[in-house]
């Protein structure tokens, strides 16, 4: 028997429904995403402790001076080229000038010749009116073509010089844009070291900035014990007798009890103490402010010598020294990339640009791992 009663209609069924279902559909798809989600996120990274934040920090700077070196090659690669590049334009504009000279010269021989329209001899005897003019015509001709051959000779040379200083001024550009590469590349490594270095310090705390000086101040301090130890054990070496390297008794304004080890190395010394507090700037050479191997540079320059620009140049001059006989002025390199330097002012102590963000000051010679030492002069 057929049933009256109304169909039931299914919520599902229902325009409402089908809205109401999808609804429900679409909370449950995103608690089973959301539940998916955090079920399946990395736990985050816990915060570096201070301790290594400083060693990255430190790690950073250290690569930052490595590439601030290469960097200050780089750009006296790029400037000497540049002059060599100069002066063969200047050469070669001066080589044109003479081509130019002698193709005028050259020119005026073909004309000559085209006025005489290249006839023999004999044909210009018998045509001219006066045969003493003949004769003073051809003495003139002889001499002219003696001037011709040698005017054809310089051009050949000056076209051959041109051609060799094309091909040297090209060899030359092509240096100079490897060097500008090369110095372009350095300069982007130290930016992003010295900007990856500046996010990690920004992201402490007053505290924690706080701590992070402390533990620089017992950094310097360790150093020092450690530089102290080394005088004094130099000097029962040395039965009692002062050394080079004898310790100023820690004092803090790195006084040297050493004797400079000429009047250019005082005169070194004395200038390098007159930039303390300057900043720290990656590639700079003064006078306002420095990089660890443009202060040096600097002040055996004010010695009256002459340094060359990087850390792994200034190594190879003067003589070696070793960590004991070490003398005010001499230089310190440090780490095994030799990528930084200071000038020894005894006591264990040395002035030196540290890194960015800090001056030039006295440090233990300590506070880094010592590659070796020269003494310039």
């Amino acid at each position: 028997m057929a049933s009256h009663r109304k169909p039931r209609t299914s919520v599902l069924a229902s325009p409402g429904g089908r809205r109401t279902a999808a609804g429900l559909t679409t909370a449950a798809l995103a608690s089973v995403t959301l539940l998916s989600q955090t079920a399946d996120a990395a736990p985050r990274a816990p915060k570096p402790s201070v301790e290594e934040v400083k060693k990255q920090v430190d790690g950073l700077y250290h690569q930052a001076e490595v590439a601030t070196e290469k960097y200050n090659g780089a750009k006296e690669r790029a400037g000497e080229q540049q002059h060599t590049v100069d002066k063969l334009l200047d050469d070669a504009a001066e080589r044109a000038e003479q081509m130019n000279r002698s193709r005028h010269q050259l020119g005026m021989f073909a004309s000559a010749q085209y006025r005489t329209g290249g006839m023999n001899p004999t044909a210009q005897l018998m045509l001219a009116r006066d045969p003493q003019q003949f004769v003073d015509r051809t003495h003139l001709m002889e001499r002219l073509t003696g001037r011709q051959k040698q005017a054809v000779t310089d051009y050949q040379e000056q076209a051959a010089a041109a051609a060799h200083q094309r091909a040297e001024a090209t060899d030359s550009l092509d240096r100079l844009q490897k060097s500008q590469a090369s110095l372009k590349e350095s300069k982007r490594v130290v930016q992003d070291k010295l900007t990856e270095a500046r996010q990690l310090l920004s992201r402490l705390t007053a505290q924690e900035k706080a701590r992070l000086a402390q533990l620089e101040r017992e950094k310097e301090a360790a150093a020092q014990r450690k530089a102290d130890e080394e005088a004094r054990r130099q000097r029962q070496h040395d039965g009692g007798g002062s050394t080079g390297g004898q310790t100023g008794g820690g004092s803090d304004d790195g006084g040297s009890t050493g004797t400079p080890s000429s009047a250019k190395a005082a005169k070194a010394i004395a200038f390098a103490r007159s930039q303390i507090g300057k900043p720290y700037v990656w590639g700079a050479t003064g006078p306002s402010s420095y990089d660890c191997s443009g202060l040096t540079q600097a002040a055996w320059k004010a010695a009256g010598v002459t340094m060359p620009r990087t850390t792994w140049d200034q190594v190879k001059i003067g003589s070696r020294v070793s960590t004991k006989d070490l003398q005010p002025g001499d230089l310190v390199f440090f780490f095994d990339d030799i990528s930084h330097v200071g000038m020894y002012i005894g006591g264990g102590k040395m002035i030196h640009a540290p890194h960015p963000g800090a001056s030039v000051r006295v440090e233990s010679i300590s506070y880094m791992p010592i590659y070796g030492s020269v003494r310039p002069g």
